[in-house]
Protein backbone atom coordinates (compact mmCIF):
# COMPACT_ATOMS: atom_id res chain seq x y z
CA UNK A 1 0.00 0.00 0.00
CA UNK A 2 1.24 3.80 -0.43
CA UNK A 3 0.90 4.96 3.08
CA UNK A 4 0.68 8.44 3.95
CA UNK A 5 2.51 8.69 7.70
CA UNK A 6 1.54 11.92 10.19
CA UNK A 7 3.44 12.61 13.15
CA UNK A 8 4.65 15.46 15.34
CA UNK A 9 8.33 15.09 15.88
CA UNK A 10 9.53 16.53 19.33
CA UNK A 11 12.87 18.52 17.77
CA UNK A 12 10.34 20.73 15.82
CA UNK A 13 8.51 21.39 18.54
CA UNK A 14 11.57 22.14 20.77
CA UNK A 15 13.70 24.44 18.48
CA UNK A 16 10.68 26.44 18.59
CA UNK A 17 10.88 27.03 22.02
CA UNK A 18 8.67 24.42 23.86
CA UNK A 19 10.03 22.75 27.00
CA UNK A 20 10.56 19.02 27.68
CA UNK A 21 7.51 18.93 29.52
CA UNK A 22 5.12 20.28 26.57
CA UNK A 23 6.54 18.24 24.16
CA UNK A 24 6.83 15.06 25.94
CA UNK A 25 3.68 13.68 24.12
CA UNK A 26 5.91 13.94 20.62
CA UNK A 27 7.55 11.21 18.97
CA UNK A 28 11.61 11.47 18.59
CA UNK A 29 13.79 11.23 15.25
CA UNK A 30 14.23 7.41 16.25
CA UNK A 31 10.53 6.46 16.80
CA UNK A 32 10.07 8.00 13.32
CA UNK A 33 12.42 6.15 11.79
CA UNK A 34 11.35 2.79 13.50
CA UNK A 35 7.79 3.00 12.41
CA UNK A 36 8.95 3.50 8.56
CA UNK A 37 11.35 1.01 8.47
CA UNK A 38 8.80 -1.42 9.77
CA UNK A 39 6.42 -0.22 7.46
CA UNK A 40 8.73 -0.64 4.55
CA UNK A 41 10.12 -4.17 5.31
CA UNK A 42 6.60 -4.81 4.95
CA UNK A 43 6.35 -3.95 1.56
CA UNK A 44 4.64 -0.56 1.73
CA UNK A 45 5.65 2.53 -0.05
CA UNK A 46 5.63 4.79 2.87
CA UNK A 47 5.67 9.02 2.46
CA UNK A 48 6.48 11.01 4.90
CA UNK A 49 3.77 13.74 5.73
CA UNK A 50 4.82 15.22 9.47
CA UNK A 51 2.16 17.15 11.37
CA UNK A 52 -1.12 18.88 11.09
CA UNK A 53 0.15 21.38 9.09
CA UNK A 54 2.33 20.14 6.41
CA UNK A 55 -0.87 17.38 6.08
CA UNK A 56 -3.38 20.25 5.51
CA UNK A 57 -0.71 21.54 2.43
CA UNK A 58 -0.95 18.33 0.71
CA UNK A 59 -4.86 17.89 0.98
CA UNK A 60 -4.79 21.25 -0.46
CA UNK A 61 -2.89 19.84 -3.47
CA UNK A 62 -5.04 16.67 -3.78
CA UNK A 63 -2.56 14.46 -2.15
CA UNK A 64 -4.17 11.16 -1.27
CA UNK A 65 -2.32 7.94 -0.16
CA UNK A 66 -4.35 4.31 0.25
CA UNK A 67 -4.20 4.59 4.37
CA UNK A 68 -2.50 6.68 6.91
CA UNK A 69 0.01 5.81 9.81
CA UNK A 70 -1.31 8.48 11.94
CA UNK A 71 0.12 9.29 15.03
CA UNK A 72 -0.27 12.68 15.57
CA UNK A 73 -1.06 14.15 18.87
CA UNK A 74 -1.61 17.78 18.19
CA UNK A 75 -0.94 20.55 19.87
CA UNK A 76 -3.54 23.22 21.21
CA UNK A 77 -7.31 22.24 22.12
CA UNK A 78 -9.09 19.27 24.12
CA UNK A 79 -9.47 17.27 20.92
CA UNK A 80 -5.77 17.69 19.77
CA UNK A 81 -5.34 13.91 19.30
CA UNK A 82 -8.94 14.06 17.02
CA UNK A 83 -7.93 17.17 14.26
CA UNK A 84 -5.77 14.46 12.44
CA UNK A 85 -8.32 11.69 12.33
CA UNK A 86 -11.25 14.28 11.45
CA UNK A 87 -9.36 16.13 8.31
CA UNK A 88 -9.26 12.71 7.36
CA UNK A 89 -12.49 12.02 7.56
CA UNK A 90 -13.72 14.66 5.53
CA UNK A 91 -11.15 13.87 2.76
CA UNK A 92 -12.34 10.42 2.79
CA UNK A 93 -9.02 8.68 3.15
CA UNK A 94 -8.91 6.01 5.56
CA UNK A 95 -6.44 5.45 8.72
CA UNK A 96 -4.67 3.68 12.05
CA UNK A 97 -6.35 3.72 15.35
CA UNK A 98 -9.15 5.15 16.88
CA UNK A 99 -11.74 7.48 15.16
CA UNK A 100 -12.17 11.44 16.32
CA UNK A 101 -14.97 10.87 18.73
CA UNK A 102 -12.97 7.67 20.27
CA UNK A 103 -9.83 10.13 20.78
CA UNK A 104 -11.96 13.05 22.01
CA UNK A 105 -13.41 11.52 24.55
CA UNK A 106 -10.30 9.46 26.02
CA UNK A 107 -7.88 12.67 25.90
CA UNK A 108 -10.99 14.37 28.20
CA UNK A 109 -10.28 11.95 31.84
CA UNK A 110 -13.44 13.46 33.52
CA UNK A 111 -15.27 12.48 30.58
CA UNK A 112 -13.55 8.89 30.50
CA UNK A 113 -14.84 8.27 33.79
CA UNK A 114 -18.65 9.64 33.05
CA UNK A 115 -18.90 7.14 30.45
CA UNK A 116 -17.18 3.98 32.42
CA UNK A 117 -19.34 4.54 34.72
CA UNK A 118 -22.59 4.98 32.11
CA UNK A 119 -21.10 1.51 31.31
CA UNK A 120 -21.23 0.01 34.59
CA UNK A 121 -17.48 -0.35 34.63
CA UNK A 122 -15.85 0.41 37.84
CA UNK A 123 -13.07 3.64 38.26
CA UNK A 124 -12.60 5.32 41.28
CA UNK A 125 -14.59 8.16 42.79
CA UNK A 126 -13.87 11.46 41.23
CA UNK A 127 -14.06 15.35 40.78
CA UNK A 128 -13.35 17.82 38.00
CA UNK A 129 -12.03 21.42 39.11
CA UNK A 130 -12.66 23.77 36.48
CA UNK A 131 -12.27 26.43 38.57
CA UNK A 132 -11.20 27.62 42.05
CA UNK A 133 -14.57 28.05 43.30
CA UNK A 134 -14.78 24.17 42.99
CA UNK A 135 -12.84 23.07 44.89
CA UNK A 136 -14.38 23.35 48.30
CA UNK A 137 -17.20 21.25 46.30
CA UNK A 138 -15.02 18.05 46.98
CA UNK A 139 -16.11 15.44 49.40
CA UNK A 140 -14.14 12.79 48.26
CA UNK A 141 -12.37 11.27 51.62
CA UNK A 142 -8.77 11.80 51.69
CA UNK A 143 -6.44 10.84 50.42
CA UNK A 144 -6.89 12.11 47.10
CA UNK A 145 -4.82 12.44 43.83
CA UNK A 146 -4.78 15.34 41.36
CA UNK A 147 -4.04 15.54 37.90
CA UNK A 148 -4.53 17.70 34.63
CA UNK A 149 -7.98 16.16 32.55
CA UNK A 150 -6.63 16.18 29.17
CA UNK A 151 -2.83 15.70 29.37
CA UNK A 152 -1.07 12.43 28.41
CA UNK A 153 2.39 10.76 29.60
CA UNK A 154 2.01 11.51 33.17
CA UNK A 155 2.19 15.49 32.84
CA UNK A 156 1.33 17.18 35.81
CA UNK A 157 2.10 14.28 37.75
CA UNK A 158 5.04 14.01 40.27
CA UNK A 159 5.54 12.87 44.28
CA UNK A 160 3.01 15.68 45.35
CA UNK A 161 0.02 14.59 43.44
CA UNK A 162 -1.27 12.42 46.57
CA UNK A 163 -2.82 15.04 49.00
CA UNK A 164 -4.06 14.24 52.60
CA UNK A 165 -5.91 17.18 53.86
CA UNK A 166 -8.17 20.23 52.09
CA UNK A 167 -5.18 22.77 52.43
CA UNK A 168 -3.22 20.36 50.38
CA UNK A 169 -5.79 20.52 47.73
CA UNK A 170 -6.22 23.61 47.39
CA UNK A 171 -2.86 24.69 46.60
CA UNK A 172 -2.36 21.46 44.33
CA UNK A 173 -5.77 22.39 42.53
CA UNK A 174 -4.92 26.00 42.74
CA UNK A 175 -1.68 25.40 41.50
CA UNK A 176 -2.55 23.15 38.51
CA UNK A 177 -5.47 25.47 37.25
CA UNK A 178 -2.75 28.00 37.07
CA UNK A 179 -0.04 26.10 34.86
CA UNK A 180 -2.42 23.93 32.52
CA UNK A 181 -5.09 26.34 32.34
CA UNK A 182 -7.48 23.16 32.15
CA UNK A 183 -9.76 22.07 34.50
CA UNK A 184 -8.51 19.31 37.37
CA UNK A 185 -9.05 15.55 37.62
CA UNK A 186 -9.54 14.73 41.31
CA UNK A 187 -10.18 11.05 42.46
CA UNK A 188 -9.66 8.98 45.01
CA UNK A 189 -6.21 7.80 45.57
CA UNK A 190 -5.53 4.33 44.89
CA UNK A 191 -3.29 2.53 46.68
CA UNK A 192 -2.75 -0.81 45.05
CA UNK A 193 -0.63 -2.11 42.25
CA UNK A 194 -1.10 -0.72 38.52
CA UNK A 195 -1.26 -2.25 35.53
CA UNK A 196 -1.33 -1.10 31.98
CA UNK A 197 -3.02 -3.30 30.04
CA UNK A 198 -1.82 -3.33 26.06
CA UNK A 199 -4.34 -4.44 23.31
CA UNK A 200 -4.42 -5.25 19.93
CA UNK A 201 -7.11 -5.10 17.66
CA UNK A 202 -10.85 -4.19 17.10
CA UNK A 203 -14.38 -4.85 18.37
CA UNK A 204 -14.49 -8.84 18.56
CA UNK A 205 -10.90 -9.19 17.10
CA UNK A 206 -9.18 -7.18 20.34
CA UNK A 207 -7.17 -9.08 22.47
CA UNK A 208 -5.18 -8.13 25.53
CA UNK A 209 -1.46 -9.13 24.20
CA UNK A 210 0.15 -8.19 27.76
CA UNK A 211 -0.27 -7.05 31.21
CA UNK A 212 2.61 -5.34 32.35
CA UNK A 213 2.79 -3.95 36.41
CA UNK A 214 4.77 -1.38 36.75
CA UNK A 215 7.18 -0.92 39.84
CA UNK A 216 8.35 2.37 40.53
CA UNK A 217 12.35 1.65 41.87
CA UNK A 218 13.62 3.21 45.05
CA UNK A 219 15.03 6.35 42.93
CA UNK A 220 12.13 7.25 41.36
CA UNK A 221 9.33 9.50 42.42
CA UNK A 222 7.65 8.11 45.18
CA UNK A 223 5.06 5.66 44.29
CA UNK A 224 3.25 7.32 41.37
CA UNK A 225 3.96 6.76 37.84
CA UNK A 226 4.77 10.28 37.47
CA UNK A 227 6.21 12.72 34.56
CA UNK A 228 10.18 12.21 35.64
CA UNK A 229 9.81 8.77 36.01
CA UNK A 230 7.68 8.35 32.49
CA UNK A 231 10.42 10.30 30.97
CA UNK A 232 13.46 8.07 31.86
CA UNK A 233 11.60 4.80 33.00
CA UNK A 234 14.53 2.66 31.69
CA UNK A 235 16.29 4.06 34.72
CA UNK A 236 13.08 4.54 37.15
CA UNK A 237 9.91 1.99 36.04
CA UNK A 238 10.85 -1.93 36.63
CA UNK A 239 7.98 -3.69 33.88
CA UNK A 240 6.48 -6.88 34.78
CA UNK A 241 4.15 -8.94 32.56
CA UNK A 242 1.99 -10.23 35.18
CA UNK A 243 0.16 -13.19 34.70
CA UNK A 244 -1.36 -13.62 38.48
CA UNK A 245 -5.27 -13.39 39.24
CA UNK A 246 -5.46 -9.87 39.82
CA UNK A 247 -3.82 -9.55 36.51
CA UNK A 248 -6.51 -11.48 34.21
CA UNK A 249 -8.76 -9.64 36.11
CA UNK A 250 -7.26 -5.99 35.10
CA UNK A 251 -7.09 -7.82 31.45
CA UNK A 252 -10.69 -8.84 31.41
CA UNK A 253 -11.97 -5.08 32.47
CA UNK A 254 -9.42 -3.47 30.24
CA UNK A 255 -10.74 -5.78 27.37
CA UNK A 256 -14.51 -4.78 28.11
CA UNK A 257 -13.80 -0.89 28.38
CA UNK A 258 -11.71 -1.15 24.83
CA UNK A 259 -14.46 -2.35 23.49
CA UNK A 260 -17.55 -0.19 24.93
CA UNK A 261 -15.39 2.87 23.94
CA UNK A 262 -15.10 1.04 20.20
CA UNK A 263 -11.27 1.86 20.31
CA UNK A 264 -9.38 0.70 17.18
CA UNK A 265 -6.53 -1.25 16.11
CA UNK A 266 -3.57 -1.27 19.01
CA UNK A 267 -3.53 0.74 22.49
CA UNK A 268 -3.36 0.54 26.33
CA UNK A 269 -5.99 0.92 29.05
CA UNK A 270 -4.51 2.10 32.57
CA UNK A 271 -5.79 0.25 36.03
CA UNK A 272 -4.94 0.31 39.49
CA UNK A 273 -6.08 -1.84 42.38
CA UNK A 274 -8.31 0.23 45.17
CA UNK A 275 -7.28 -0.46 49.11
CA UNK A 276 -9.21 -4.45 48.58
CA UNK A 277 -7.13 -5.57 45.76
CA UNK A 278 -10.17 -4.94 43.09
CA UNK A 279 -8.97 -3.28 39.94
CA UNK A 280 -10.71 -0.04 38.88
CA UNK A 281 -10.07 1.74 35.84
CA UNK A 282 -7.84 4.78 35.38
CA UNK A 283 -7.87 5.77 31.99
CA UNK A 284 -7.50 4.71 28.15
CA UNK A 285 -5.06 5.49 25.80
CA UNK A 286 -6.28 5.14 22.57
CA UNK A 287 -3.05 6.60 21.08
CA UNK A 288 -0.04 4.85 22.61
CA UNK A 289 3.52 5.12 22.13
CA UNK A 290 4.96 3.06 19.41
CA UNK A 291 9.29 3.66 20.37
CA UNK A 292 10.27 -0.38 20.65
CA UNK A 293 12.13 0.55 23.85
CA UNK A 294 10.59 2.89 26.01
CA UNK A 295 6.86 2.72 25.26
CA UNK A 296 4.58 0.59 27.22
CA UNK A 297 2.94 -1.22 23.88
CA UNK A 298 6.04 -2.50 22.50
CA UNK A 299 7.67 -3.14 25.30
CA UNK A 300 4.45 -5.41 26.36
CA UNK A 301 4.82 -6.85 22.67
CA UNK A 302 8.38 -7.74 22.91
CA UNK A 303 7.80 -9.67 26.42
CA UNK A 304 4.91 -11.48 24.86
CA UNK A 305 7.10 -12.27 21.53
CA UNK A 306 5.90 -10.10 19.31
CA UNK A 307 8.08 -8.49 16.99
CA UNK A 308 8.42 -4.82 16.57
CA UNK A 309 8.01 -5.31 12.85
CA UNK A 310 4.96 -7.51 13.89
CA UNK A 311 3.18 -5.16 15.86
CA UNK A 312 2.93 -2.62 13.20
CA UNK A 313 2.16 -5.10 10.88
CA UNK A 314 -1.18 -6.14 12.53
CA UNK A 315 -2.01 -2.52 13.04
CA UNK A 316 -1.66 -2.05 9.43
CA UNK A 317 -4.06 -5.06 9.23
CA UNK A 318 -6.52 -4.05 11.69
CA UNK A 319 -7.00 -1.16 9.98
CA UNK A 320 -7.08 -2.44 6.03
CA UNK A 321 -9.86 -4.66 7.34
CA UNK A 322 -12.57 -2.34 7.66
CA UNK A 323 -11.38 0.47 4.71
CA UNK A 324 -11.31 -0.15 1.24
CA UNK A 325 -9.04 2.75 0.22
CA UNK A 326 -10.29 4.48 -3.10
CA UNK A 327 -7.98 6.92 -5.67
CA UNK A 328 -9.13 8.72 -7.54
CA UNK A 329 -10.65 6.04 -10.23
CA UNK A 330 -13.14 4.65 -7.27
CA UNK A 331 -12.23 1.24 -4.56
CA UNK A 332 -8.77 -0.73 -5.06
CA UNK A 333 -8.34 -3.34 -2.70
CA UNK A 334 -5.87 -3.47 -0.13
CA UNK A 335 -1.97 -4.89 -0.85
CA UNK A 336 -1.01 -6.18 2.29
Amino acid sequence: MHIGFTYDLRQDYLDKGYSPEETAEFDSAETIRYIETALAELGHRVERIGNLDSLVRRLAQRKTWDLVFNICEGLNGFSREAQVPALLDAYGIPYTFSDSLVLSVCLNKGITKHVMRSMGLPTADFYVIAREEDIEKVRIPFPLFLKPVSEGTSKGIDGDSRVENRDELRSLSAGLLKEFRQPVLVEEYLPGREFTVNILGTGDGAEVIGVLEVIIRPDADSTVYSFRNKEFCELLVKYVLAVDPAARDAAGLALAAWKGFGCRDAGRVDIRLDKNGKPKLLEINPLAGLHPTHSDLPVACTLAGISYRDLIDRIIRSAASRNEPKNAKGSIPCRI
